[in-house]
């Protein structure tokens, strides 16, 4: 099969909310196009979306799943992307390989807290969005109130192309304000129908509002308007298509992707409205190894140039990466090269992928979507390019682990299989952290919810047939300073052959909050040779990863060796580095430290008559309620938080509001741990290192 011609290409993703309806509407648009020949349900866990069995098990999405289709002649790669915060990383890096988001919303919740962060994403990555208000035949389904929802969030681009006939259980299909006709459904086929004459003058009066819109966009479309003359159907979409590539219209449509109602006209906006890979501008890399900027054009005769976005780590096919071709074709049975691992990896079969399933193909074009298997080598965010050009993209940037967990496995013998297990499932998620504890010699699991971890456990269990104990989660507290100090570290030990013997004055100070740890050499005359400079720096280093009042890394503060002394014959590098060691610690005791604590910010979404609640419940968890605003039906409680607070947060919230309400937490930023609560968590923490 030969590349795909770039301008035949659609890419999107499938973003949203938790339970919108992503993936039921990939679904539908696999089974209308032919892809599926029978339509799976999340309730059977028979969608090629959701195959996963942990995805079955939840009934949501964890992992993004690229599936692919034909219609009308064109080659659509769709993305089902997850909505629950705790596996954001997927959804990032779909976003950095799309032309289109397709922003799904419930027709009865509306606008909901995770389609403001998602659409901040599209707008970073330059990504055209139609949005598709979704199960219009829901109790409460309220498309006007939706689109007014949307239009106050992102302003009047958001721009009705389609009205629903009815809504609730008389939804019965849409109105085209494009060609200004009524499309029915039953069995989820259309038939074309008069427009309703009770909805006549309301088709008339958005289709205006349409055509204020789309005539923005061009100025032959813009003059014949105001002039009241007849605009084509053909230059009322170039106009529409120009509107959408610039990101200054969001088509609004809606529909149900369960019946398939409005799902067939869906896929013809996406071939009409979102831009080919060949409308794309020319992508930014770096040349290898330097910052200079190479520009890499939608060209089958460039060099090859793709990007790795996502990584699966299956225990029998081994590792399978995912990858869009920015230019150039990668053909199978080439060599090309990975500057982040600086060795030459050999394509072998390139993939299309349905979900699990997948389809050989002899070579990707420019713009186009696929995967490859058994690279030994390459993860996600790598490049692969011809060794003629070598190129890197610009980095994933994903959320920071917040939840961590102590493992250790059920059975003793178990111990390898865990590592093994962990480090396959950090390939395929970005966003996992497995660390080794040094003091206490933990495998230490950090993930962004308890969520997250859990599932990460629950693989460990069904993949590679290994059961693990959770212990409970710990807080992440850090250690700083308030004052300057200084002391002196000194080691002098003698054995009687060769002796040992350090000596540095420190002086430390504080930094900033967040602006980390910085080492300065002020050392004159000679008193500690250069060679041993590098050997303070590293006692300090080390004799900061465990602070004097908890044992928690020291962070936010400035280092200055500035005197000292040495002996001709009995001092080394490991006597000063003892000795800074030694002075650190004693500095840090004269410099006021202080215990350090997560703070998040927390977007509680609850019906109105919980928020008092949310709100009393946030103030006796040291919350600082930071506003309010409606969202549709709901209302988002803006909340800042200890961490420590909010790891029991998620069964409350439940029992809050009878199951209604959820919530989004990203780290913020550290701050002091109030005097009073100080004495109480240095103690417990004492406690548990005394334990371990």
């Amino acid at each position: 099969m030969p590349a795909a011609d770039p301008s035949k290409i659609r890419n999107v993703a499938a973003i949203g909310h938790r339970g919108t309806g992503k993936t039921s509407l990939t679904e539908a648009m696999l089974f209308t196009s032919g892809a599926v020949n029978r339509q799976g349900t999340i309730e059977q866990g028979s969608t090629a979306a959701d195959f996963d069995e942990d995805e079955k098990k939840r009934q949501h999405s964890i992992n993004s799943a690229l599936c692919h289709t034909t219609w009308r002649n064109h080659n659509i790669n769709i993305i089902d992307t997850p909505g629950d915060p705790s596996f954001h990383a997927d959804t990032i890096a779909s976003l950095r390989v799309v032309e289109g988001a397709l922003a799904v919303v419930g027709a009865a919740a509306g606008m909901e807290v995770q389609h403001e962060r998602l659409w901040k994403q599209c707008e970073d990555n330059g990504v055209s969005r139609v949005i598709f208000i979704n199960m219009m035949d829901r109790e409460r389904a309220d498309f006007f109130a939706v689109l007014q929802q949307l239009q106050e969030s992102f302003g009047q681009g958001a721009v009705a192309t389609q009205l629903p006939i009815g809504a609730e259980d008389k939804f019965a299909g849409v109105i085209d304000l494009l060609a200004m006709k009524a499309f029915r459904y039953e069995g989820g086929k259309a038939e074309e129908s008069p427009i309703p004459g009770e909805m006549a003058a309301q088709a008339e009066e958005y289709r205006e509002k349409l055509m204020d819109a789309v005539a923005e966009n061009d100025d032959a479309v813009m003059e014949k308007y105001l002039e009241g003359e007849e605009i084509s159907r053909e230059e009322m979409f170039a106009a529409l298509k120009a509107g959408v590539a610039a990101g200054t219209i969001y088509p609004v449509v809606s529909g149900c992707a369960t019946k398939k109602t409005g799902v067939d006209l869906l896929l013809d906006l996406i071939v009409d409205a979102i831009p080919s890979p060949a409308r794309r501008p020319a992508v930014t890399a770096l040349k290898a190894g330097s910052d200079e900027e190479v520009k890499l054009r939608c060209d089958a005769g460039e060099p090859v140039a793709a990007f790795v976005f996502k990584t699966l780590a299956d225990p029998f096919s081994g590792r399978i990466n995912v990858l869009r071709v920015f230019t150039g074709a990668l053909k199978s049975d080439s060599n090309v090269y990975n500057p982040a691992s600086k060795t030459k990896e050999r394509i072998g079969q390139l993939l299309r992928l349905q979900g699990k399933d997948n389809s050989p193909v002899d070579a990707l074009g420019p713009g186009d979507i696929g995967a490859v298997a058994k690279l030994k080598e390459t993860g996600t965010g790598d490049s692969l390019c011809a060794d003629s050009r070598q190129v890197t993209f610009p980095p994933l940037k994903f959320p920071n682990p917040v939840m961590s967990f102590a493992v250790e496995p059920k059975s003793k013998g178990d111990e390898e299989k865990v590592g093994t297990a962990l480090r396959r499932l950090q390939e395929e998620d970005p966003t996992l952290v497995v660390e080794r504890d040094a003091q206490t010699n933990e495998l230490v699991v950090s993930g962004l919810s308890q969520v997250h971890v859990e599932v990460t456990m629950d693989r460990i269990k069904r993949r590679y047939g290994a059961e693990v104990n959770l212990k409970p989660p710990r807080v992440p507290y850090l250690e700083t300073i308030r004052r300057q100090a200084q002391a002196q570290g000194k080691y002098k030990k003698q054995t009687g052959g060769r002796g040992q013997y350090g000596d540095a004055w420190l002086r430390i100070e504080p930094k900033p909050r967040g602006e980390g740890f910085e080492f300065a050499d002020k050392v004159v005359g000679g008193v500690i040779p250069r060679g041993f400079i590098p050997a303070v720096e590293k006692g300090v280093v080390d004799a900061m990863k465990e602070g004097e009042l908890s044992g928690h890394p020291l962070v936010d503060m400035k280092v200055t060796v500035y005197d000292g002394s040495h002996h001709a014959v009995d001092s080394s590098e490991m006597a000063f580095k003892i000795a800074a060691s030694m002075g650190l610690k004693k500095a840090v005791e004269q410099a006021d430290p202080v215990l350090l604590e997560p703070i998040m910010s927390v977007h509680v979404t609850v019906p109105e008559e919980n928020v008092g609640d949310v709100i009393g419940d946030m103030n006796s968890r040291r919350g600082k309620v930071l506003g309010m605003e409606p969202k549709g039906k709901m209302n988002q409680v803006n909340v800042e938080v200890p961490l420590a607070e909010m790891l029991t947060y998620a069964p409350d919230l439940r029992s809050m509001t009878g199951g209604r309400g959820d919530y989004a937490m990203e780290f913020l930023r550290y701050d002091e741990v109030p005097a009073h609560l100080s004495q109480k968590i240095i103690e417990q923490e004492k406690k548990v290192q005394e334990e371990k």
